[in-house]
């Protein structure tokens, strides 16, 4: 089955952005990822309001944003303003998950839930039917161009089970350190959705390698 790919915007060129928005738009990637960060979940700070709005205008591809953030429902007005397609908060920063996700859904988004690699997959399984999307994080979040932990194939494949067994509709997106060769591990194990940044970004023919992630 193909992989969506969603390309990660922390790894594009900020002096030259309109252009490698262009290329996205004229690729054949299913979304464009954006990773909001605080400075107080993960130790960086990314993007603000002007800079998502900038791209919510010029991007063409819906928009798949993860929220590394302490608070992620502050921030729900704000997607919904830059109609952004999903809507990924952390496991570790939400006290009360359900409540979230309803809102989340209830403001037409897809509603996903991110989990750090050393968080299990099995603290979904009380709300996993609720879910549209699991983000599994494969390096801890906060920086771009890690090296991805090769035991995100074995959560993946757990996911894949839990998923399967409740008959849950949740997508499995896999984000950090995601190339065509980790891709292919993560496709095989049973992943639905690849986030690639480096990988795509900094390769002289980005467009095929989304092609080539597309088709593991």
């Amino acid at each position: 089955m193909a992989q969506i790919v969603s390309p990660s915007l922390l790894s594009a060129n900020f002096g030259n952005l309109q252009e490698d928005l262009r290329m996205i738009n004229s690729s054949s990637a299913d979304w464009l990822h954006i990773d909001i960060m605080d400075g107080v979940f993960v130790p960086n700070l990314s993007f603000g309001p002007p800079v998502l709005k900038y791209v919510a205008e010029l991007c063409e591809k819906p928009l798949d944003v993860h929220l590394m953030v302490v608070e992620p429902m502050k921030y729900l007005p704000a997607m919904k303003d830059i109609n952004a397609r999903i809507m990924n908060i952390h496991y570790e920063a939400c006290t009360h998950l359900h409540r979230a996700v309803t809102q989340i859904k209830d403001s037409g988004m897809m509603a996903g839930v991110t989990l750090n690699p050393s968080t299990p997959v099995c603290l979904l399984k009380d709300i996993i039917g609720e879910l549209d999307l699991v983000l599994l994080m494969s390096v801890n979040p906060g920086f771009g161009g890690q090296k991805f932990i090769p035991h995100t194939v074995n959560k993946v494949k757990e996911l894949r089970e839990l998923i399967d067994s409740t008959g849950s509709k949740a997508l499995i997106e896999v984000d950090g350190g995601v190339n065509v060769n980790t891709g292919k591990l993560l496709a095989e194990a049973g992943s639905d959705a690849l986030v690639a940044g480096n990988a795509v970004f900094k390769d002289a023919d980005p467009q095929g390698v989304i092609e080539l992630l597309r088709n593991l």
